[in-house]
């Protein structure tokens, strides 16, 4: 069986633009961020089509212990902290121990990018703006759900997810939370973002500033 959705991230914005109300949105002024380096030729692509600012959310994860393979919790560069509840159980961790790492994080690496990226400026001011979060996809949607919660927590008029794959499952937990989530394929039995992809090149800090700067 052929799984291969998108030939690359170009073709995954293509398909992304078929599915958005470009239209409507134009009428309306938009911050687009992406949530990971991979969203950002996504997300960069759709804030010149929207003629939207586009910014970047710096996060950064929480392994279990001993698990550097399963995260349990996501710090976002607002400070905001989204919790996989049941993972915590299971690896019968204390709240108090994952926001102490989190914390560490956010000093250790979270203000590091942002030195390096913006010149240690905050991000995008969000207040009372329409925020479209862009990736190139969710696994489990951990990550866009902090995000989506440091948007709100910055006092956003509305909150819009747009990505080209992402669990069947994982979409009600964006849609409790978004006021919108665009989609272009949900796959009830999902593997792996690059599972379909034909290719995924990748994309490091160097590469997001090139990106931005090159106009």
């Amino acid at each position: 069986m052929e799984n291969i959705l998108f030939k690359n991230r170009e073709d995954s914005l293509k398909q992304l633009i078929d599915i958005l109300p470009i239209d409507e949105m134009s009428e309306e002024s938009w911050i687009v961020i992406a949530t990971s380096a991979g969203g950002v030729p996504i997300a960069y692509g759709l804030s010149k089509i929207l003629d939207a600012s586009f910014d970047f959310m710096f996060t950064y994860k929480v392994d279990a212990p001993k698990n550097n393979e399963c995260e349990i919790a996501i710090v976002t560069e607002t400070q905001e902290i989204i919790i996989h509840e049941e993972l915590m159980k299971a690896f019968d961790i204390k709240l108090e121990t994952i926001y102490d790492t989190a914390k560490e994080s956010y000093n250790l690496y979270i203000k590091k990018y942002i030195d390096e990226y913006r010149d240690g400026k905050k991000i995008i001011n969000m207040s009372e703006k329409n925020v479209l979060f862009v990736d190139e996809g969710l696994n489990t949607g951990l990550t866009m759900m902090a995000c989506i919660k440091s948007a709100i927590s910055e006092h956003a008029k509305s909150v819009v997810v747009a990505v080209p794959i992402l669990p069947e499952i994982t979409t009600h937990d964006i849609e409790s939370i978004a006021d919108d989530l665009y989609c272009v394929y949900s796959p009830a039995h999902f593997t792996s973002i690059d599972f379909y992809y034909e290719k995924l090149d990748d994309i490091n800090l160097k590469t997001i500033k090139n990106i931005i700067n090159k106009e």
